[in-house]
């Protein structure tokens, strides 16, 4: 579907169904958002890497305004709604301060799809090894593959190209791949740690025979 959208670009990428907290300081988004609330409406986050502007985004909308300053600033509660591909850039709009443009928006995320076996024990074993609570819920009401995105190291480039994969199923194997390549490396971490531990205390040496 193509639709109009008032832009907001910035240096992360959103997924859907994602929480996002804003801090609105300069005056071009402060007019964003206030026209966003007066209408009820929706804007685009693109994701802004490396000096440029993406062609792919996700569509957020307005949860709450949490608190508005007396200078004018705001913070804003937001939620991820889908992503978006941009047809034509409008940068400022006509009238207005902001920029915005023509978007094609990209089907709605599937609510709790199946998630791989490998990829839940691959999260149990990242998160044993970071001694950290793993938290997320394979049948949460999310996709696994957005819940854990900011979660696993990708960098913001991997998340850029994780935005732009269509299904669930590309997504999930694209992050399963990813964690073939870094749980060896955190295991052998562990290992030199545990050697490093051991250094300068009494061992228990077994006799050798030969």
């Amino acid at each position: 579907m193509q639709k109009f959208l008032p832009l907001f670009p910035l240096n992360l990428v959103v997924f859907p169904l994602e929480d996002l907290n804003l801090h609105i300081f300069e005056p071009r988004y402060r007019q964003l958002i206030k026209d966003a609330v007066l209408h009820d409406s929706s804007f685009g986050i693109p994701a802004f890497i490396d000096g440029k502007m993406q062609g792919f985004g996700t569509e957020v909308k307005i949860v709450s305004v949490y608190k508005v300053y007396e200078d004018g600033r705001m913070d804003i509660k937001t939620q991820g709604v889908r992503v978006f591909r941009i047809l034509d850039f409008q940068n400022p709009v006509e009238g207005k301060l902001y920029a915005g443009g023509d978007v094609e928006t990209l089907k709605d995320p599937e609510i709790k799809p199946p998630v791989l076996p490998k990829l839940i024990e691959q999260i149990a074993d990242l998160y044993t090894l970071l001694n950290e609570e793993n938290k997320f819920n394979p049948q949460k009401p999310q996709p696994y593959s957005y819940q854990i995105a900011h979660k696993i190291g990708l960098s913001i480039e991997k998340e850029y190209e994780l935005l732009k994969m269509p299904t669930e199923t590309e997504r999930q194997a694209y992050i399963s791949a990813h964690l073939d390549k870094v749980l060896p490396v955190l295991h052998e971490l562990e290992r030199t740690k545990e050697r490093i531990r051991m250094n300068g205390h009494f061992k228990n040496l077994d006799p050798l025979n030969f």
